[in-house]
């Protein structure tokens, strides 16, 4: 059954549909970046709060930047804005169902001037970012916002016809204030450490070039909530879309597959209203620091101690490399033993308890979450991710030869070829430049290791960990992973 507004009453009994009248929806998030995840996760808890009767004036307007978003919304536009929740889990309680919280998306490529005009309406209260790590044009070297991108000076010269995301925010704020509208909150939904915050500098950096009032009204009107956000969310496949329609006969042009779990914790700082998730279990909290660590550096940093791994013995999905004993042991002493001692306290969470999930959110077979998708975009990952953990454990002397491993494999995954002699290509917007770093097994210590806004400065200057760097590469080179992981674990 196609899906879509007509349709829907003639679905499989099991698949959930919406509690709510899509007609009295009325719109009052626009989204920056609609993909699986903004779909698995934000639109997600909105659609679950409206199927209690509540918050039918937060529908989403999806906002597409980019050219390759055109196929993301004639595939949505096909179907009235529906589109499937496909959960998947080894245990057999996962859900179908059918989110009606996305009710329009607009395009950049198809006018500047209509979609400042939708972000500058006093209806928009809420204005929420996937715009991905790298997105954010901060240089994780110095912390600083990159004016010198092309792309931001286009911005700066033409403030009417904006290509970037802090482009358009700022053309809709000065319209807004221009008009007497309230501003909005500015809600990143980004994997990424204080990510509200990394989004104020951004924004704020930006304004102060375009226009310092406006920077100033900004900085007194707009609020940044940081959020920590979780929900393992792989790319929809072929596989997945025949899936779907194969047991549960929906036919979805682009449905979103997920997890069972979801988590979503936010600092309770909004200066328009909000819709009140925290009826259908968002976490609201006054400091989200102590989540975001645990989750950024247990899950994301245990992901890419993984996924690299993984890639070079050639696997291609992360339940595969759960499936090998080695593996597993190998994640559990980096969480263990390189981690949690450098975590504090997190409130409501037992630190045993949420490793174990992590393991077995892992291991979860039915989801075939990519390899691919988690090796994607290394060289923002990094210095968010792993590098963080790292400094602190040079900075304490500790071992640091499980840590090193996960950058070693790094290295040699980016050379594009598995121990079996398969070829692959880098997804990362900077793959060339990467590839170009370990091209020279000579020199892979000295170029990669020293390249400051991915590793800092306190790790190459570490002999400790220069050695330890060194004796994985040559490790991965001479055995393989899986007698690299023997001798690491020994």
């Amino acid at each position: 059954m196609k899906l879509n507004k007509q349709n829907l009453n003639r679905l499989a009994p099991e698949v959930v549909l919406p509690a709510y009248a899509l007609s009295d929806t009325r719109q009052g998030i626009a989204h920056i970046g609609v993909g699986g995840f903004h779909r698995a996760h934000q639109a997600y808890y909105t659609d679950a709060l409206m199927n209690t009767g509540e918050g039918l004036d937060w529908a989403i307007c999806g906002v597409g930047l980019r050219a390759e978003d055109r196929r993301a919304r004639d595939d949505l536009k096909e179907q009235d804005y529906l589109f499937t929740l496909f959960e998947l889990g080894d245990n057999d309680d996962a859900e179908v169902r059918v989110i009606g919280s996305i009710r329009d998306m607009l395009l950049a490529e198809d006018g500047a001037e209509a979609l400042i005009d939708k972000l500058a309406s006093p209806e928009i209260r809420i204005v929420s970012l996937t715009i991905t790590e790298g997105g954010y044009c901060i240089d994780d070297s110095n912390g600083e916002f990159m004016a010198h991108l092309p792309l931001i000076q286009h911005d700066l010269a033409h403030p009417a016809a904006p290509k970037t995301v802090f482009g358009f925010l700022c053309a809709a704020l000065a319209k807004r204030r221009a008009a007497g509208t309230p501003a909005f909150t500015l809600m990143s939904c980004d994997n990424l450490p204080h990510n509200g915050a990394v989004t104020r500098k951004a924004l704020l950096a930006f304004a102060a070039l375009r226009d310092a009032d406006l920077r100033d009204w900004i900085d007194q009107n707009v609020s940044f909530p940081n959020a920590m956000v979780d929900r393992i969310t792989p790319m929809t496949s072929t596989e997945h879309k025949l899936q779907l329609h194969d047991k549960h006969a929906v036919d979805d042009a682009w449905p979103v597959v997920c997890e069972p779990f979801v988590q979503w914790v936010l600092e309770d700082k909004f200066v328009n209203g909000r819709p009140a998730w925290e009826k259908v279990g968002v976490q609201f909290t006054n400091d989200v620091t102590p989540y975001e660590e645990m989750k950024i550096k247990l899950l994301n940093g245990s992901h890419l101690a993984l996924t690299y791994l993984g890639f070079l013995k050639g696997y291609r999905f992360v339940h595969e490399t759960m499936n090998d004993p080695l593996f597993v042991q190998y994640m559990r002493a980096y969480m263990d033993l390189d981690v949690t001692p450098q975590l504090a306290s997190v409130p409501g969470i037992d630190l045993t308890d949420y490793k174990n999930t992590l393991v077995a959110r892992f291991s979860n077979q039915a989801i075939a979450d990519q390899l691919e998708r988690v090796c994607s975009d290394g060289s923002s990952k990094f210095p968010k991710f792993t590098v963080p953990t790292i400094n602190r454990l040079i900075a304490d002397g500790q071992e640091t030869k499980r840590a090193a491993l996960v950058v070693a494999a790094w290295a040699l995954y980016l050379k594009g070829v598995d121990e079996n002699g398969v070829t692959y290509a880098i997804p990362d917007p900077r793959a060339t430049f990467c590839q170009a770093l370990v091209a020279d097994d000579a020199l892979i210590t000295q170029r990669l290791l020293e390249v400051e806004e991915i590793f800092g400065t306190a790790i190459p200057r570490s002999p400790e960990f220069v050695a330890a760097f060194e004796w994985c590469c040559n490790s991965l080179r001479e055995v393989g992973v899986t007698q690299t992981l023997e001798r690491v674990l020994a």
